[in-house]
Formats: structure tokens, C-alpha cells, sequence
């Protein structure tokens, strides 16, 4: 199959709601894929479920802009910094940290790690006044184009338009502000994850309320409070605000993958085991997991529970019997205060509490985490302390302590994970993670996202003279949260893991003089393994950044014809070439820190990863066609699914030459590819 895509300019966050909306509600879609609403509603209505025109929930001047905001396309491309990721330390890291503005990032990872981010945890401008939060929008729309688009009246588009245009810390532009990125952070995070936002008493009420709506009321997990001073004296009406607060939502509490005081429910039919709820389906798909694609029948009611072909059972067709005699699948008629659509698995809390005794042993077999936060998880004055101790003097204005994210760290099961901070700061999130992998041979990544936010020589200058003439680069935010992190990689490195690695090794030592001691040998090759493990440990990361796309590149591929010249491709650079083809991968599903593959087509260079393969320089010639072909033939480990090419740079005789070719050529291993022109 051949096409043309028009990409680099319309890169949008994918609507998953619609996808499924269009899977389980077919009919209410019009011949040309749009959704009908009302044809939804009165399908509901039919069924007894009525709508009102009145409702709980947070309205605010501009919310219907900030969900342009959202699935309005990026304005940018990526960029690697090749010199900071081709060093040693940094060349196989799987950490990140990306420059840019968080809300054009965000879009950008939208597809590459859709489902992929364990655990969020941000700290967002608090707007007080005093903290830096301005809100100027930079987009460019008319009062016009605003109203078509959003569907609103002159006056209101105007009123939006005039708050997002000028310096603005309002309630109103604090929300346009932080929901697109929130709304756009839920697709990224797994089912069974988690997210963390820091907020003081400014903005707390509105943040709830957002969230609610965002994530849903019934993933609400907590509101940890954590101490950040201790009380000040001399303060309005004698009340020190010694708390800011950290509000936790899952994205599926039947799934949520961390220590939380769970829901467990005690009804007559389990009088002495009480029982909680978890998701019974699974992210595999039809293809991956036929086995699982089946409709489920309660077989009490008789009642139809139909597959999901993108997200199937938990279970397989021949289980379903064994669990269900088990008690272990509940069904929503099952139970009148259930809040239930779909069956879900049963879990005994003693299944809880031995697989709790399996992990924390004896004396912590009911581990879970609690809203009080220990007195080590540190305050403010930490957070400067130890942000001082890298620097050697202040640059960054009350850093969270890389001990509170630690603690937050460990409320997740698991320790191979990723996780996302798209407010980076002074870079405490990645600290964090590479000194907790350091204490416990984890292996979590993290993605930093940091604005280059201009540092003002009045406020800091300290921090302004620090970047500039120590560091030699633009006094900007971002500098020192890349410094902070490469500081922190050489101190945890010297400081735990050397001296774990000197241990482990005089432990081997010791064992080696001894000539009868039992499972010597074992000891030593566990200790070996130990000391390989912390070598290998994840000190580096790799930087991207944003860069604006070219003005004039508006190309439309439907209206092109050799006789026009709307877009001069002689003047992009190689590395404007890289850029584009970054930005294409991570579109395509392709994590930013997997390098492609350099494929020689007869003196062409090709680069191919994930079962695709991308043509974007000049020169591609008949022999790079043949050479392709053959290579499609004979070589095992090449097998692409599509094939991509830059339409820009490649001639119509040879854009022509290899869709026909892709299309006829029988090749050997049967692979049907498609081939996509791409602008």
C-alpha cells in the first residue's frame, strides 16, 4: 500500500477515547469517521441513562481553549544533542532529559511512550504571585478562528485571547495552563500508574477539582501533606503555612501498581475474608493473545460481556471455569454497591497478605504506604542543603529534597520502571532516581523535561553568574538541571557505588583465603554478579531539545507539482535532516533513547528500526532500490513493515520507482510493506 502523510507539521496527541468509542459504538460515526453526539446520547437514552443539563464540576474562562491546547499540533521538532549523548556515560542510557516547553514535549512523546511512564511526579508553578508563574500564550489565533474552532462567541474568544496575551496568574489562566498538560500526561502513564503533584494553598481546591475531572473521582488516591518549614513567627493572623500538599491519583485503582491502603469490601457470602477488586483485562491485543479473545457470559444472568480486540481478558476461555468456581471473577450485577461495567478479578485480602509476608517478610507482611510523610523525608532547608553541597553555593530558590521523591519512588512495587517530571527544576527527580537504583540495584529511568527559562540576574544572581561564567552557556533554568545532574551521577558514584564495589570485592577476597568454606565458589560468583550489576548501573543521560519548524515549511502534498517551489529542502542542513527524521521516529512509536540502524543501500545510507525504514537523503538511485530489494531477501534480520521516505528529497522517478516496486516485488519472506511518501 503506497500514501502520502503531511506529518511533520500536524503531529497531534492520538485520541484514544475515540478509538473506543469507534470500537464499542460503530454506528454512532458518520461515513466520514466523525463522531455524532447526539446520536450517542439518544442510544444512551434509550437505555435508561439520562443526561442533564446540569452538573458537578469545574468551569473556568478559557477551558475550552486549554482542550485546544491539547490536541492542537506541535510547532516543533526534535533535536538530539549528539556531542552531550555520543559521551561514554551517556551513550546506551535509557534517562532523559529534554529542553523544551513541557506542553510541546508532551506531544511529541505521546506516541513513542503512550502507556509506557510507571509514575509521574511534578511540582508545577504554584501561582502565589511571587513564584515566576506568568501565562502568555504565544499561539497565534484570531478572534475568528478561535470561535470555529472552539465553538464560542466573539466575546468570550476575545476575553480569552486578551488574558493569554498579556502577564496573567489568575485561577483561569492557571488552569489553561496546567490541563492540557495534565490531559496529555494521563495517556503516557500505564494502567497501573500513578501520578504526584505538588501544590501549596493557592491553587490546592482548583488542582483537586481538575484532577477529579482528568484522571477521574474514583482514582483518587490521597492528599500527602508534607511539612516544608518549620513555623515562622511573624505572620499574617499569627498561622504559619508550614505545608504544601502532594495529591495523588492512579490511572486505574483496580490496577494501581503501588503501597496504598487498599479498598477492601466484607459481604455475607465471605464473612471472613475480605476481598478488593482489580482490572481483568490486559493491554495485549487480538493478535498477541487469541487465546483471551472470547465474550464473557455471567452464567448466572446469561448476561454478554464483549471483548475488547485492543485490550483483551486477563484470563483465557479454558481458566474462565476454574476462576469462576474459585470465586474469583465478579461480575457488576454480582453486587448492588459495586460501581462496576465490566468484570473484574476478586482478590482475597489473605491473598494480599501472603504475597505482602512474601515480600517485606514477617514483620511487614501488611506493608502499606500512609498520608504522614516520616520526618526523613526532609524540608525545604534540605532541599537547599543539598542543592548547595553540589554546587557550592545557591543556585535554585527551595528544591524539593531528592529524599521526599525517594519516598515516592518507594511507594511503587517495583524497581524497573520510568518515570516522568515534566517541571524538572533544579533536576531533584533525576538525582532521586539515580541514588535510589544506587541503594537498591533498581533500574528506573527518568524523562526531565525543563523550559531553557531565562535566569534573572536581579532575583539570582548568584545562580545567573554560576551559568554563565563557570558553565560558559546561556544563564537559563535548563543549565542547572543538566548540571545538577551531572554532579549528581559523579557523587553517587564515587560515594556509593565505588564503595559498594570495594566491599563486595574485598568480601571476595576474604572468601578466596579460605580454603573450606562452604559454597565458597557460589558466594563468590553471586558477589562477581553483584559487582557487574553496579557497574552497569544507569549514571548518563541522553538531552534533546525543541527547535521551531521552518516558517516556510508548508508544504501541501496534494497541490505539489515539479513546476513549484514552496519549500526550499536545498537549505535544510544535516542536521535538519536528523531533526525531522527524530521527530518522524518518535511519531512512529520509537523511544528517543533507541538509536536507529544505519543501512548501506549501495552507497545510500538508510536508517531502519522497529520494522521501519526511512529514506531521507538525496541520491537514492536505482541500485539503492536493487540493493534494498535483495536486502529484503536475504537478510534474517531485516524485515521492514514500511518503508518511509523523505518526499522532499527524493525525486517523483524515484518515489514512483520504489512504490511500484514495494507493491509488485514478490519477495521471499511474504512481507507486505507499505510505502509512505512522508512531508
Amino acid at each position: 500500500m503506497s500514501n502520502e502523510q503531511k506529518i511533520t507539521t500536524d503531529i497531534k496527541v492520538p485520541n484514544k477515547d475515540l478509538e473506543a468509542l469507534r470500537i464499542n459504538f460503530p454506528h454512532c460515526f458518520d461515513k466520514d469517521g466523525n463522531f455524532q453526539l447526539e446520536k450517542f446520547k439518544n442510544n444512551l437514552t434509550e437505555k435508561e441513562i439520562n443526561f442533564s443539563t446540569e452538573s458537578y464540576g469545574l468551569e473556568w474562562l478559557g477551558k475550552s481553549y486549554a482542550r485546544l491546547l491539547a490536541s492542537d499540533p506541535a510547532t516543533t521538532l526534535l533535536k538530539a544533542d549528539e556531542t552531550h549523548n555520543a559521551k561514554p556515560e551517556n551513550a546506551n542510557s535509557e534517562n532523559l532529559l529534554i529542553k523544551g516547553d513541557n506542553l510541546e514535549v508532551l506531544k511529541h512523546l505521546a506516541n513513542a511512550y503512550y502507556e509506557q511512564v510507571k509514575m509521574i511526579y511534578i511540582d508545577p508553578p504554584y501561582n502565589t504571585g511571587s513564584d515566576g508563574f506568568v501565562y502568555e500564550d504565544d499561539r497565534k489565533f484570531t478572534v475568528k478562528e478561535l470561535q470555529q474552532l472552539i465553538g464560542i462567541d466573539a466575546e468570550k474568544a476575545k476575553r480569552i485571547l486578551d488574558f493569554t496575551k498579556q502577564e496573567s496568574n489568575s485561577h483561569s489562566a492557571w488552569l489553561t495552563f496546567i490541563y492540557p498538560r495534565l490531559y496529555i500526561a494521563k495517556q503516557l502513564i500505564k494502567n497501573d500508574g500513578v501520578i504526584f503533584v505538588s501544590i501549596d494553598d493557592n491553587e490546592v481546591a482548583q488542582l483537586r477539582l481538575l484532577m477529579d475531572e482528568v484522571f477521574g473521582e474514583e482514582n483518587f488516591v490521597a492528599i500527602f501533606p508534607w511539612k516544608k518549614r518549620t513555623a515562622k513567627s511573624d505572620v499574617p493572623y499569627g498561622i504559619s503555612q508550614d505545608y504544601e500538599w502532594i495529591i495523588c491519583y492512579c490511572k486505574n485503582y483496580f490496577n494501581a501498581g503501588f503501597d496504598v491502603e487498599r479498598k477492601y469490601y466484607k459481604t455475607d457470602d465471605y464473612p471472613n475474608n475480605r476481598w478488593r477488586l482489580s482490572d481483568l483485562t490486559t493491554q495485549k491485543v487480538e493478535h498477541d493473545r487469541p487465546n483471551s479473545a472470547f465474550d464473557l457470559i455471567d452464567p448466572k444472568s446469561k448476561k454478554i460481556y464483549k471483548y475488547n480486540p485492543k485490550r483483551l481478558w486477563g484470563i483465557t476461555k479454558d481458566t474462565f471455569d476454574e476462576y469462576y468456581r474459585k470465586g474469583k471473577i465478579v461480575f457488576p450485577d454480582d453486587y448492588d454497591f459495586l460501581n462496576i461495567t465490566i468484570p473484574a478479578f476478586r482478590v482475597f485480602e489473605s491473598e494480599d497478605k501472603a504475597k505482602a509476608l512474601k515480600k517485606y517478610g514477617s514483620d511487614n507482611a501488611k506493608k502499606s504506604a500512609s498520608t504522614y510523610l516520616p520526618k526523613e523525608v526532609g524540608m525545604s532547608e534540605d532541599g537547599n542543603r543539598e542543592n548547595f553541597e553540589i554546587f557550592k553555593q545557591k543556585t535554585f530558590s527551595f528544591p524539593k529534597p531528592s529524599s521526599l521523591i525517594k519516598h515516592l519512588l518507594r511507594t511503587i512495587y517495583e524497581t524497573d520502571f520510568i518515570i516522568l517530571d515534566f517541571f524538572a527544576g533544579s533536576g531533584t527527580t533525576g538525582d532521586a532516581v539515580m541514588q535510589l537504583n544506587a541503594e537498591d540495584g533498581g533500574k528506573r529511568n527518568f524523562i526531565l523535561v525543563q523550559l531553557p527559562e531565562p535566569i534573572d540576574p536581579k532575583k539570582n544572581k548568584a545562580a545567573f553568574d554560576f551559568v554563565k561564567t563557570e558553565l560558559k552557556a546561556e544563564p537559563t533554568i535548563f543549565e542547572i538541571t543538566k548540571e545538577r545532574l551531572i554532579r549528581a551521577s559523579k557523587k553517587i558514584k564515587t560515594e556509593t557505588i565505588d564503595k559498594q564495589i570495594a566491599e563486595k570485592q574485598k568480601e571476595i577476597r576474604d572468601l578466596s583465603s579460605k580454603l573450606d568454606l562452604e559454597n565458597k565458589n557460589e558466594k563468590i560468583k553471586q558477589l562477581k554478579s553483584e559487582i557487574k550489576a553496579l557497574e552497569q548501573q544507569d549514571l548518563g543521560f541522553k538531552i534533546f531539545e525543541t527547535i521551531p519548524i521552518w516558517e516556510d515549511y508548508n508544504f501541501e502534498a496534494e497541490l505539489f507539482d515539479s513546476s513549484q517551489n514552496l519549500f526550499d529542502a536545498g537549505k535544510l542542513t544535516e542536521d535538519d535532516i536528523k531533526a525531522i527524521l527524530t521527530t518522524w521516529k518518535t511519531y512512529d512509536g520509537i523511544a528517543l533513547t533507541q538509536e536507529l540502524e544505519s543501512i548501506d543501500l549501495s552507497g545510500y545510507t538508510a536508517y531502519y528500526g522497529n520494522g521501519r525504514l526511512y529514506l531521507m537523503l538525496k541520491s537514492f538511485t536505482t541500485d539503492s532500490l536493487k540493493a534494498l530489494l535483495e536486502k529484503i531477501d536475504t537478510d534474517k534480520h531485516f524485515e521492514p513493515k514500511s518503508i518511509i521516505a523523505f518526499g522532499y528529497h527524493l525525486e517523483s522517478k524515484s518515489l514512483r520507482e520504489i512504490s511500484e516496486n514495494v507493491k509488485t516485488y514478490n519477495n521471499k519472506k511474504k512481507s507486505d510493506i507499505d510505502f509512505i511518501t512522508r512531508y
